[in-house]
């Protein structure tokens, strides 16, 4: 049987599949299928628009063009050709927490029927959208008329069935010609589980998966040419199976490897004595540039109470300071080795004027001593079946406040995210390992491989998909401007160390008596 996925990406609050990420799901479906002895081809959303909608012209850019994101992400195969010889497509769909991509656009389910309407092959439907799916904060779920799929399938399988074929989907990576950043599974399901907005209790119950074969996998991604992974497929690292041991492995097993990042950390697991230590860990055998996305959502105690959320303000204010400590100082890359992020969420239960005042007060708090963050991220919250929130209050807040957000997040942008990227990056920076991606007009479009990288405009077209060192000239509200540095051989970042010391050493000339030389000394 000949199999064709398409990935029209996933964005969960447990893990990314948007370019330049590569999710776990295409990756398990075709190990699985390989496995079970089928042909198996993979596909974008990007091969078939191409096909479907630009007739399989890629239209040169002008001067004053953006980079058509839509196509931007091909694979090496034709859409058409594949999908003419394609006896089951496996279309894998569905974005929980929405976000702006750079150089990728998820396909919705209002795009993807219509493309897929005359293809005579049988369809099956997968991923998160069997749960729901929204690609724009502060609405309710994509309902469409789903008959166009001849199935509705999960494809989910426990760790101890996933760990023999999970290998076989390395093989992917032949089938994409760009770098991608592994998203690698270190558990399922959140050990709290309770947030009011959150799928994730939803999918699954929380399991941990075995070290040994978290680094297995990256082992056989880093053997098949992949050098950037994110242990990202999580609700809290902090909680995976013997965390400290992960890395250290990971990093002797695979030593060239250029990025290896976390993402979702759960506050209260940072401020434990084992949490510090691990904090410590994830310095010493992380690459710089990494980001614990905390789940705070919001710092109004009447929020917290009435969403179910983990953590309580002063909770995340000593997680915020911890990871400072140990993860502040600047890596060889140009940025800092370990800092935390921030999450906010717009249209919780129980949201209110007062809810703005806490969090910029918690925030100017944050700048007040001296700490850095590297992102905060702000959101309009997508309300999804049978969660919390929607049995409890559904949109009412969102339509309750939605009047104020553009005022609420503008004031944060101003008042925090400009001066904090100022202090993170200070003007003249150098960074490191930043790739040429996009054009808008005549500015190119960069940033470093990693987790929730800085965006870099600089002035000019660049080729793209190219390793550029950048010089940090200016800044906007939440990206910088830049412009290209010379790249010296041998070149070494100065990073955050005491004064060399100094031995003056002073030469006399013989005849100088002894009380002479005592007092020069003085």
């Amino acid at each position: 049987m000949h199999y064709t996925i398409l990935d029209c990406y996933t964005d969960e609050a447990s893990g990314l599949g948007v370019p330049p990420y590569l999710g776990t799901y295409p990756r398990y479906v075709y190990g699985q299928l390989r496995n079970e002895g089928h042909r198996v081809n993979y596909l974008t959303i990007d091969d078939l628009r191409l096909w479907k909608r630009y007739g399989e012209k890629i239209k040169e850019t002008k001067l004053k063009d953006k980079t058509n994101i839509l196509i931007y992400n091909l694979t090496k195969n034709n859409a058409r050709k594949i999908l003419s010889n394609t006896d089951t497509i496996i279309v894998l769909l569905g974005v929980h927490v929405p976000g702006k991509y750079l150089t990728a656009l998820p396909g919705t389910l209002r795009e993807i029927i219509p493309l897929l309407q005359a293809l005579p092959t049988k369809k099956i439907l997968t991923g998160p959208a069997l749960f729901g799916t929204q690609l724009e904060g502060g609405k309710f779920f994509e309902k469409k008329e789903l008959s166009i799929f001849d199935e509705i399938k999960d494809y989910t399988v426990p760790f101890e069935k996933l760990e023999k074929f999970v290998l076989r989907g390395v093989d992917i990576l032949r089938e994409i010609p760009d770098r991608r950043v592994i998203e690698i599974e270190t558990g399922r399901g959140c050990k709290a589980g309770k947030c009011s907005f959150c799928t994730e209790p939803l999918k699954h119950k929380f399991a941990n998966r075995k070290k040994e074969e978290v680094v297995k996998e990256v082992k056989a991604y880093y053997d098949a040419g992949a050098r950037h992974f994110r242990l990202g497929k999580q609700a809290d690292f902090y909680a995976s199976d013997h965390p400290i041991e992960l890395l250290r492995e990971i990093r002797e097993q695979c030593p060239a490897i250029e990025v290896l990042h976390i993402d979702n950390v759960n506050p209260n697991s940072v401020i434990t004595p084992l949490g510090e230590k691990i904090t410590q860990a994830i310095v010493k055998y992380c690459t710089p540039g990494n980001i614990a996305a905390l789940g705070t959502e919001s710092f109004d105690p009447v929020v917290i109470k009435e969403n179910l959320l983990n953590a309580a303000p002063t909770t995340a204010m000593k997680a915020i300071r911890m990871i400072n400590k140990y993860g502040a100082e600047r890596g060889e890359n140009g940025m800092p080795k370990y800092l935390p992020g921030i999450n906010l969420i717009f249209g919780l239960l129980g949201e209110s004027k007062e809810t703005h005042k806490r969090n910029i007060e918690a925030l100017q708090r944050i700048m007040g001593e001296g700490l850095l963050l590297r992102r905060i991220n702000i959101r309009q919250v997508a309300i999804f079946p049978d969660t919390y929130i929607e049995s409890k209050g559904g949109n009412k807040f969102l339509k309750k406040n939605e009047k104020y957000y553009w005022k609420w997040r503008n004031e944060i942008r101003q008042k925090v995210d400009r001066p904090m990227l100022e202090r993170v990056v200070p003007k003249g920076t150098i960074l490191r390992e930043v790739r040429t991606e996009m054009y808008d007009g005549n500015t190119t479009f960069c940033r470093q491989l990693g987790t929730y990288p800085l965006v870099i405009g600089i002035k000019g077209r660049l080729p793209l998909k190219q390793k550029v060192t950048v010089r940090v000239k200016d800044y906007m509200l939440r990206s910088i401007v830049g412009e290209m540095a010379e790249k010296q051989p041998n070149e070494k970042i100065k990073v955050n160390r005491k004064p060399p010391r100094v031995t003056i050493v002073l030469r006399f000339p013989a005849e100088t008596t002894t009380g002479q030389i005592k007092s020069l000394r003085s």
